[in-house]
């Protein structure tokens, strides 16, 4: 079953075997109870007679459904088929889950998409049968709901770090749509059947929370973790082969992997960052990839024997976009370990100072505005180093290049080709991690090229591992 066709037949099957790999790629909605539920829900399977199914999770509740208190939606993995998807759509989703249409509206989004509101309601209603306003508002609702079950913010708190503007709107919005009070559910959250996952404990502290990220398996934790500890940039990133931190916005975050999930671990100032935050999480530790279908399409080529040893790489992603374009650009031709010390320069000389409960997390990485005022010199980039990373940031600041998601990855990787200093390899690798292009190849990579040779693989299989060949790169990084 494709991952963006609905297939009555396929999809009852799949959830009857409760089939883990369909978890996040549809809902399951029962018309004689209202509820709409995950594959993998433990319940006894519907029958068909009372079986609908949805795309997404929005398309389900503006049907009338609410979500399974028992399987609990709001914790589904990602959909894969929205996540390699670089056309409007995929974008659009992706902007929705960093909190954009939040901030600043369905109009806001659609002019960071540069088409018209019209438009935008137009494709989503034909993709989803729902507009874009109905999906945030589900997003809200399920991160409310996460929320409220696995924390003790109090309920005030929740509204807002959800994303609702007020607390009388937030109340009125889960009533209506879930048919009971934020208050009502925390009273019974405690009470879910003993097959849900347990609600996570408060880490203390004020305004330090725990939450979820759930993953597909098989999830490569070593070679995730390690790639991010290889590069942590010092002050603002603590990483080792079981944990990453890093400094945001009013605080500091802390990823640890535990069975079946990652735990996010937030303390900020601000709660309402938290849609953000998780969205870029998954992204930066790629948790909604498919695993299945990129190890068959690649078993079947010459790195068959790369891929049954690494079951479940992951590519790695970026927190932030110009972050990761400008590491990529302070990372031409010098060594990983060099480009980390030149970063951690930047990072303490231009990045604002920030506190939080994880030692060693002292600076943000600096905005495009920031760099652009700062003086770079006498860090031991070199002058060309120094002008590309400003003309970079002047392109960023202006609004020519978004890395965040708002821009079509082939429009970006031009876009990021004009400036001088950038050439193809740079921008390839910008794409394979910041813009999540999963057919990103690196060109030219010296690494990549030397493992081909020791391992045999002629160039002209690269082709062969379309679309699929930022993971093809991963593993022949890894296998060095």
């Amino acid at each position: 079953m494709s991952p963006l066709e609905l297939d009555f037949d396929s999809c009852y099957r799949a959830v009857s075997a409760r089939d883990a790999r369909f978890d996040g790629r549809f809902y399951t909605a029962v018309t004689s109870t209202r509820i709409y539920c995950r594959p993998i829900c433990p319940a006894r399977t519907p029958a068909s007679r009372n079986v609908r199914f949805y795309r997404h999770a929005a398309s389900a509740e503006a049907a009338g459904f609410r979500p399974c208190k028992r399987c609990r939606p709001e914790l589904s993995p990602g959909d894969p088929g929205w996540d390699l998807r670089g056309d409007l759509i995929g974008r659009a989703l992706r902007l929705i889950d960093d909190g954009a249409a939040d901030e600043q509206g369905v109009a806001g989004l659609a002019r960071r998409l540069h088409i018209t509101e019209r438009h935008l309601h137009r494709l989503f209603v034909a993709e989803l049968g729902v507009g874009p306003l109905a999906v945030a508002r589900t997003r809200r609702l399920l991160l409310a709901k996460q929320l409220l079950t696995e924390t003790r913010l109090p309920v005030t708190e929740v509204a807002f770090a959800a994303g609702f503007g007020s607390v009388r709107q937030f109340n009125a919005t889960m009533r209506e749509t879930y048919g009971f009070t934020p208050s009502e559910l925390r009273a019974t959250a405690g009470g879910l059947s003993a097959s849900a996952p347990p609600a996570v404990e408060v880490v203390t502290g004020p305004a330090t929370l725990r939450l979820r990220l759930h993953r597909r398996e098989p999830y490569d934790i070593e070679g995730v973790f390690s790639f991010l500890a290889s590069r942590a940039i010092p002050g603002l990133e603590v990483a080792s082969l079981m944990s990453y931190s890093r400094a945001v916005p009013g605080g500091t975050i802390t990823l640890t992997p535990e069975s079946g999930h990652i735990a996010l671990d937030v303390a900020v100032d601000d709660t309402r960052q938290l849609a953000r935050i998780v969205a870029r999480c998954r992204r930066l530790l790629d948790l909604d990839a498919d695993p299945d279908a990129i190890a068959t399409a690649l078993a079947e080529t010459s790195l068959g024997r790369l891929v049954e040893s690494r079951p479940g790489l992951r590519v790695p992603g970026a927190f932030d976009g110009f972050e990761l374009a400008v590491r990529a650009v302070v990372g031409q031709q010098i060594s990983v370990a060099g480009a980390r010390t030149m970063l951690g320069r930047i990072v303490e000389r231009a990045g604002r100072p920030v506190e939080g409960p994880v030692p060693g997390l002292t600076h943000l990485f600096p905005s495009a505005t920031e760099l652009l005022a700062a003086d770079l010199s006498e860090l031991g980039l070199t002058n060309r180093r120094v002008s590309t990373v400003k003309e970079l940031a002047i392109a960023v600041s202006e609004g020519r290049i978004d890395l965040d998601g708002g821009q079509d990855p082939a429009e970006a990787v031009a876009e990021l080709l004009d400036v001088p200093g950038i050439g193809p390899w740079t921008a390839s690798y910008v794409a394979l991690r910041a813009l999540r292009d999963p057919d990103a190849w690196p060109i030219g990579d010296l690494v990549l090229n030397k493992r081909m040779a020791c391992l045999g693989i002629p160039e002209d299989h690269i082709e062969r591992w379309r679309p699929w060949r930022a993971y093809a790169a991963l593993h022949l990084w890894s296998s060095s």
